[in-house]
């Protein structure tokens, strides 16, 4: 009498175990992607010129991340790995994504391969509702495919082969005004798709130049223009670059105020980055804007020390177990992790076939710090404007605490312990040449697997003309 009461009980417990699971939902996930915008320039990253309230709170209730890179040091390469999980080369991409005649002449692609996995793709087919709204930048010629074809439902983008906003090319503010048109398609998207999960993916153009704030954005820091006659009362730098960034807070809070809004926040995994680090000034586009901040490193945009690929990296999820104020000074995190991460994270299996560069590091985004599996290397094949102190070596790679940069040519060596030295200035590769032989090794095997291309002359180089007697 007791075996068919044993196996009722059974069968209701798995029914309602069954119907738990049903009922978990999956995370929503809002990607915000900044352009340029430097590990310095947040208030939360130590910044005390720009008010950046909305992000910090962002930071406040999340967690906070000192050591994330981005997979390259400048924009087209480190966004495809955001979305494929690869380290870029691996496709080809190398430097940013141009007009024809300049892309094939330094032998990358015209756009990212369609076919290739990408985490919009995997979202999509698991039933996500999947938006790319902003900088697009994997593609803009005339046969490039357009961004739905790597798994958006909804795209409306700039740098793409079909660009949304025809004033872009009219309105010299547009820069200036477009994250707040950003925020405002990625909330009429929310609001048609928050009874399903969804993935926003929101690149902003800022603080990329060049940089055209209105009035009203630079109003409350005209403290920093120059103000005697004989300058004319010129915008300064600063000005400019500040009101940038403080706009582009704004509207972040706009967005953050309007998941609460929809009672959506708890479980939103909302993530905020940026592409590279700072602009150099005295690249021309920037040289009245050009002074984002690296924080504490050395290196900019460009560059593979650390304030060229160093960055900003807050991410805040609720429902995820994460306790807020946290910062995490442990976990290395790797825009190549995104993609496996998120994934897991959404309970969806990588494909067979994709084997990432990046790993699963989900439970440092449940506020869990830990070690990294994985070195990461970079590779910058070009030139680098601007101070001999941030010109970095052509090849990187980090592994634990070590971070070795060098020229495959044997004419740069360098060696730095990043916790000890984040700013990449005592120098130890001979105090360890075991070290030094096994990373580079690895970065010199892993160098081999890219495709072939050109190197710019005087890549890597740090030479100085230095004054000699006649």
């Amino acid at each position: 009498m007791y075996q068919p009461l044993l196996l009722t009980l059974v069968a209701l417990v798995s029914a309602v175990s069954w119907v738990a699971a049903a009922d978990v939902k999956k995370p929503n996930v809002v990607f915000i992607l900044a352009d340029d915008l430097g590990w310095g320039d947040l208030g939360c990253y130590g910044n005390r010129f720009i008010p950046t309230p909305n992000l910090d709170r962002l930071a406040q209730q999340g967690t906070l991340f000192t050591h994330f890179y981005t997979a390259a040091p400048v924009c087209s390469p480190s966004r495809a790995a955001f979305i494929t999980g690869h380290f870029p080369g691996r496709h080809g991409i190398h430097a940013q994504i141009a007009g024809s005649e300049l892309n094939k002449s330094r032998a990358i692609p015209n756009f990212l391969d369609p076919r290739v996995a990408t985490l919009p793709r995997l979202l999509q087919k698991a039933g996500y509702a999947t938006a790319h709204i902003g900088k697009w930048h994997l593609g803009a010629v005339a046969k490039a495919p357009p961004p739905e074809d790597y798994g958006f439902d909804f795209v409306k983008a700039t740098t793409a082969v079909n660009n949304s906003w025809r004033e872009e090319s009219k309105d010299p503010q547009f820069r200036a005004k477009s994250t707040a048109l950003f925020v405002d398609e990625a909330i009429r998207f929310i609001d048609k798709h928050k009874s399903q999960p969804f993935y926003v993916q929101l690149w902003t153009l800022i603080p990329h130049t060049t940089l055209n704030p209105t009035a009203e954005q630079m109003q409350p820091f005209a403290k920093f223009d120059a103000r005697e006659p004989a300058s004319g009362g010129h915008r300064s730098a600063r000005t400019i670059y500040y009101a940038t960034v403080a706009d582009l807070d704004t509207q972040v809070g706009r967005l953050m105020k309007a998941l609460d809004d929809r009672g959506l926040t708890e479980n939103t995994i909302v993530i905020f980055s940026s592409d590279n680090g700072p602009e150099d000034i005295f690249i021309r586009d920037a040289g009245h804007s050009g002074v984002g901040s690296p924080g504490p490193f050395r290196g900019r945009k460009r560059s593979l020390y650390e304030g060229g690929i160093r960055v900003p990296f807050i991410v805040r999820w609720p429902a995820g177990g994460m306790k807020p104020g946290q910062v995490d000074n442990t976990t290395v995190l790797s825009g190549v992790d995104l993609m496996p991460t998120i994934a897991a994270l959404a309970d969806i299996p990588l494909p067979e076939q994709h084997d990432p560069d990046g790993v699963n590091m989900s439970a440092a985004f449940r506020g869990k710090p830990t070690q990294r599996t994985k070195p990461l290397y970079w590779e910058w094949r070009f030139r680098i404007i601007g101070p001999v102190a941030n010109i970095s070596p052509i090849l990187a790679v980090r592994e634990g605490p070590w971070k070795l940069l060098f020229n495959p040519d044997g004419s740069r060596t360098e060696l730095y312990n990043i916790p000890a030295d984040p700013g990449e200035l005592k120098e130890l590769a001979d105090k360890h040449p075991e070290i030094v032989e096994r990373l580079k090794k690895a970065a010199l095997a892993w160098q081999k697997t890219l495709p072939e291309g050109p190197y710019e002359k005087n890549a890597g180089s740090n030479a100085y003309p230095w004054p000699k007697s006649r």
